[in-house]
């Protein structure tokens, strides 16, 4: 049994989600040597988040924004926190709500991911900028 960690920077990309699964097993090359073990991704940051889900039809990636958009509004008179413009705030609570980090089986060398899974990189600032993950993987 083997451990390995890898930060994983990620493109900056603008607000939405992103499928971004490819982008983070290229940059895993220690994938490759576990047959059986587990992966564990944590994003370095409070106003992105990581989720799991649809990986072919673009239209859930924009719903999934729309929704969030609705239920996590801008501009709310309740907002302290606001110095670092209307998308920071939502975008916290976003992330809390979302998560920060993602566990996936490892079988035969790739993530064992389902049929239709894919890592989506929740960008929630209108700039967010590049985002690092934390890869720590087990497994022999």
């Amino acid at each position: 049994m083997h451990w390995h960690q890898r930060e994983i920077l990620l493109e900056p990309r603008p607000r939405g989600f992103h499928l971004i699964t490819r982008e983070v097993v290229q940059q895993l090359p220690e994938l490759n040597d576990i047959a059986v073990g587990i992966a564990h991704f944590f994003i370095l940051h409070t106003s992105a988040s990581l989720t799991l889900n649809e990986n072919a039809s673009p239209d859930v990636r924009r719903d999934m924004e729309q929704y969030f958009n609705t239920f996590v509004p801008e501009n709310e008179p309740y907002y302290e926190h606001t110095m670092e413009g209307s998308d920071d705030m939502p975008a916290h609570i976003k992330a809390s709500l979302l998560g920060s980090s993602l566990q996936i089986p490892i079988s035969s060398g790739a993530l064992r991911l389902g049929t239709w899974q894919g890592i989506y990189l929740c960008e929630h600032r209108n700039r967010g900028g590049a985002r690092r993950l934390l890869a720590t993987m087990y497994g022999s």
